[in-house]
């Protein structure tokens, strides 16, 4: 029982911990740069929209306002069947240049995306989201890494932005940074295995029409991974979004992310293969399988401590748990009496959100539900 302990123990502080040291100190012996350069290929921004009405007009102003030149330059917006105003002002920028696809019946970002990739002029794609603001070098910023052949996707930065600094965007926030830490690494050594949804950009001749359920930021990368090009982080192309101000909000984001990624994982099957591919099946189980099973390892480590009880080491270490758990509690509770703040009672409360909307993702997959389509939270 000890040994199995420790096990899981040591297996959930390596996915949150020791993975990215071992990454950073292997970043600094094998590095493999980007041979970027300052080319100017024709571009399709491609926006995907479901009743957006309330932002498209001030994105489609964002992307008009880019520095990239006018006539390389494509924006399109896919709207999958929405029922608002969205595309009556899409149309209204038509002779600005930006074009409107529609897509009927809801089918999900997914299928939208496959659609309007059909109908997009540009060598490269650049997916982005309707509520994303991007900064004005950030089209540049990731071209230049498609001056490398090697080269098939490039993900961009995000950052999250909030006016009301809840406990929940807080912890998003510091969460994020976290990511951006660790995809710097990754693509140092060698490439991502994974891109941010609202900014990521493909090679078009690489793109891969996906199903309905399956996200398309995870596996359209991992599918470039398997045609033998690199996907890389470009930390100078940001963008911003407005955080998650919810607990619900965050809750059922994270949920169908992490179904449709379990989804993609099977989906993109032949890549666990450690014999083939070793290094990206190591950035897979480290990076993404380990803390997608978080609360299943936490618990099972839960039970196995009570049964070690009462030696003092594991009364500490049960201590220690429930301190953890206690201090998201007391966090939940805080938030919901809006005039006392969270504060850093917010990061576990956070921590413990994303990782019950990863088990309920995993149940929903167990389950057979199948969640193709989104709603927006603002």
């Amino acid at each position: 029982m000890e040994i199995a302990f420790w096990f899981i123990a040591s297996l959930i502080f390596y996915g949150y911990f020791g993975y990215v040291v071992f990454m950073a100190i292997v970043s600094r012996f094998v590095n493999n740069p980007v041979n970027k350069g300052a080319i100017e290929p024709r571009l399709t921004l491609l926006i995907a929209a479901y009743n957006e009405e309330k932002d498209i007009a001030a994105k489609l102003d964002n992307a008009l306002a880019l520095d990239y030149p006018p006539d390389k330059l494509e924006i399109m917006v896919v709207s999958d069947g929405s029922t608002d105003g969205t595309d009556e002002i899409v149309r209204s920028f038509h002779n600005r240049g930006v074009r409107l696809v529609r897509v009927e019946g809801r089918k999900g970002k997914t299928v939208s995306q496959n659609e309007a990739v059909r109908h997009a002029s540009g060598e490269i794609i650049v997916f982005s989201d309707a509520t994303t603001v991007y900064d004005p070098l950030a089209l540049r910023m990731i071209v230049r890494n498609f001056n490398d052949p090697s080269v098939g996707c490039v993900t961009g930065r995000l950052r999250y932005v909030s006016g009301k600094n809840s406990s929940v965007s807080a912890g998003e926030k510091s969460y994020w940074e976290y990511e951006v830490m660790v995809k710097k690494f990754q693509s140092e050594v060698w490439t991502l295995t994974g891109a941010t949804g609202c900014i990521y950009a493909v090679r078009k001749t690489l793109y891969t029409p996906l199903p309905a359920d399956i996200i398309s930021d995870l596996v359209e990368p991992l599918a470039i991974l398997q045609k033998g090009f690199r996907v890389v982080f470009e930390p100078e192309a940001i963008a911003c979004e407005a955080a998650c101000e919810g607990k619900s909000d965050e809750m059922k984001m994270r949920r169908r992310v992490v179904a449709r990624g379990i989804r993609g994982f099977i989906y993109m099957r032949a890549l666990f293969n450690p014999l083939k591919n070793p290094w990206l099946f190591f950035q897979l189980v480290s990076h993404k399988l380990i803390r997608w099973l978080f609360f299943e390892l936490a618990f099972i480590m839960l039970l196995i401590n009570l049964f070690l009880l009462p030696r003092s080491l594991y009364v500490l270490t049960i201590s220690m748990q429930a301190l953890f758990y206690l201090s998201a509690l007391a966090g939940y509770f805080l938030q919901r009496l809006r005039w006392f703040k969270a504060g850093a009672l917010g990061y576990p409360l956070y921590f413990v959100l994303i990782h019950a909307a990863s088990l309920f993702g995993a149940w929903e997959v167990l389950g057979g539900r199948k969640n193709v389509t989104w709603e927006t939270n603002r």
